[in-house]
């Protein structure tokens, strides 16, 4: 298919593709679809090889959160029957860390519920933080805590951060469909803080909202505009007891289009399957590792993932390899800016040029929290699969193991 040499040469090229370009991959057929996985699993394997990084978050503080956001299970008004408890001691978010560690994550997420923290609050997660460092070597943090003010970007790379998280989730045009209580732009200007204050910008998106793809190529352009390292693909988790709850809009193959479509646009970040990949990608996951190159280990926030042994005999039965501590994720014309102190954002993701889940706190989240209530429903809609979204009830926040 031309289109999709296309592609291919343009992202071994780290060239940014035409919109109409993404839109024909969103478009493709069902029986198109392995050619398309194919084709994009080329650009993953010249960037990223055959590895696959482990990703692992720790809920610091959750549910019973302000903002509004449609999407959300700890949203204010929520009835989703999730965990709801105050900030965890560092020392009760170290053990937590350590078992995601344990089983292979390269990375610990550390998210809270909340439009954003207070300077209290930054003091807190950066003790977090260094606790955490201190006792597991190499490994790296991303803090996910929602909208930051000026300066907070800053203590927290000073406490041992590594990244920021905050999620893009839709378009601009349609942001406000989903959250009243802040705004598109808010979430932005936090993103460019984090870039400025030379974090690793960690960014993505929620898929299955009811959104067209015109709104999921705008928000996948602006993720490679803002230059994110590291861009998570959430598929909305219908959560009973919010807004979204009858949104099943997704079907594994468009799943993977998705995903196909968001490898070719930012070829050289790491591409993250997050929240909602159980649910909607089902017995297809490992289809989708040749898109990726990073997932979460278990379960998420407020939602329960498959096992982690699963996830790592997925890894290894598709004839991948987990990514190692002492391995650099991005490719080197990447990492050596992010190594850097990041410039003002504003380059592309294919550029080299880039430094480095909820409400506005949980961001969608890293992936745990994972709409439009006027957007229309997608032609291929799958079948409403609420026995697959399961309410998070073991580590952080219990007394249970946590699922690593």
């Amino acid at each position: 298919m031309d289109l999709l040499n296309t592609l291919v040469d343009k992202g071994l090229r780290r060239e940014l593709p035409t919109r109409e370009e993404a839109l024909a991959v969103l478009a493709t057929s069902d029986d198109e679809l392995l050619d398309v996985v194919a084709a994009a699993g080329k650009v993953r394997r010249q960037w990223f090889g055959r590895r696959v990084k482990l990703n692992y978050l720790v809920n610091l503080k959750s549910g019973l959160c302000p903002e509004d956001c449609s999407y959300c299970s700890q949203r204010l008004g929520s009835k989703a029957e999730i965990l709801k408890y105050t900030w965890l001691k560092p020392e009760e978010a170290t053990r937590a860390a350590a078992a995601g560690v344990a089983g292979g994550a390269k990375r610990v997420c550390l998210v809270a519920s909340g439009r954003g923290p207070t300077d209290r609050d930054v003091d807190r997660v950066g003790k977090t933080i260094e606790a955490i460092k201190e006792g597991n070597e190499g490994v790296e943090v991303c803090a996910c805590l929602g909208l930051l003010s000026d300066g907070q970007a800053e203590r927290l790379r000073d406490a041992g951060a590594d990244a920021y998280n905050h999620n893009l989730n839709t378009s601009e045009a349609t942001y406000g469909e989903i959250t009243k209580t802040h705004t598109y732009a808010d979430r932005v200007d936090t993103v460019q803080k984090a870039h400025a204050a030379g974090l690793s910008a960690c960014s993505g998106l929620i898929a299955g909202m009811g959104e067209s793809d015109e709104d999921l190529i705008d928000v996948v352009y602006a993720l490679r505009e803002l230059d994110a390292d590291s861009v998570p693909v959430n598929f909305l988790i219908p959560f009973e007891g919010t807004p979204l709850a009858k949104e099943w809009n997704l079907t594994p193959q468009r799943a993977l289009r998705i995903l196909a479509m968001v490898r070719f646009v930012c070829p050289d970040v790491e591409v993250r399957i997050a929240g909602g990949r159980e649910v909607h990608l089902r017995t297809m996951q490992p289809l989708a590792l040749h898109l990726a190159n990073s997932i979460f280990l278990g379960d998420y926030l407020t939602s329960e993932g498959q096992a982690g042994q699963a996830d790592l005999d997925m890894i290894a039965d598709a004839g991948f390899e987990v990514e190692g501590a002492g391995t650099t994720t991005l490719p080197a014309h990447r990492s050596e800016a992010t190594a850097a102190v990041a410039a003002p954002a504003g380059g592309v993701c294919g550029s080299g040029s880039g430094a480095a889940p909820a409400a506005a706190g949980c961001g969608s989240a890293c992936g745990g929290c994972s709409g439009h209530d006027a957007a229309p429903a997608q032609a291929d809609a799958g079948e409403v699969r609420s026995d697959l979204v399961a309410v998070r009830r073991r580590g952080a926040g219990t007394d249970l193991a946590p699922n690593a």
